[in-house]
């Protein structure tokens, strides 16, 4: 009896992000800089649960216990709306795609949807396959930064494209070579963000601009790895993703 509560609990856990999508959606609606800031702040609460519930459902032996219910299902439903679609319908709320430009986000749409339906999505030595459809990332760098046109356009279009190409990306919740480093860079990189979200248009421009060392850091280490591998001949064998409780994120 013991286990299952805590099974259900662990699902419970991982159903939060339903409530984050849920809050994201009305903001988004709502539009106005304080709703698109809170929209983010809620998008970095729900990227918490996601990198955190694996490790959860991991020690309540979720699937052991309620083989009858997929949690990966639950965790790929919730990502799909909080790293993708409502990063990108705020993107075409806040106008950063304005007029017929708001179409070309049907692109990330689609080749995140391709990207979550790879069985191939995760490699079984610890890496992503293809760009992981980081949208709410993207969305906020493109929001806080307010690029000026065609460079939104551009960069979309490249990370789009990305998604298709099976390059490695580091996978910051498992274990693995890189992991002690982008774990610990990327908490720096977090504390940036939280700076950024609290002082929000009072932020320094510095703090911004250097925030975007962390996914410099990450696109770059990944393609690294992936060059390395590619020398020594590894093939990008694909996880058993069927027993993997955390699918792409």
């Amino acid at each position: 009896m013991r286990d299952t509560v805590a099974a259900w609990l662990a699902h419970a856990y991982t159903a939060l992000g339903l409530l984050c999508a849920a809050a994201i959606f009305g903001l988004v609606v709502e539009g106005g800089d304080g709703a698109f800031r809170l929209a983010f702040a809620v998008m970095v609460a729900a990227t918490l649960v996601d990198a955190t519930d694996g490790w959860i459902a991991r020690r309540a032996r979720v699937g052991e216990v309620l083989p009858g219910f997929d949690g990966r299902r639950l965790d790929d439903l919730i990502d799909f709306q909080t790293y993708t679609c409502l990063p990108l319908a705020l993107l075409w709320r806040a106008g950063v795609f304005p007029g017929a430009d708001a179409a070309w986000l049907l692109v990330p749409l689609v080749a995140s949807a391709y990207g979550f339906c790879q069985v191939a999505a995760k490699t079984d030595d610890h890496y992503f396959l293809g760009f992981p459809s980081y949208w709410n990332i993207v969305a906020f760098y493109l929001f806080v930064l307010r690029l000026r046109s065609p460079w939104p356009l551009a960069i979309v279009l490249a990370l789009s494209v990305l998604t298709f190409v099976p390059t490695r990306y580091l996978y910051t919740t498992s274990a693995g070579r890189w992991s002690l480093v982008t774990n610990s860079l990327s908490a720096a990189w977090l504390a940036s963000l939280v700076a950024i979200l609290w002082w929000w248009s009072l932020s320094p421009r510095w703090l911004v601009v250097g925030s975007l060392a962390f996914p410099a850091y990450y696109m770059v280490a990944s393609w690294a790895v992936t060059i390395r591998l590619s020398r020594r001949g590894n093939a990008p064998a694909c996880a058993d993703t069927a027993r993997s409780p955390d699918r792409l994120h």
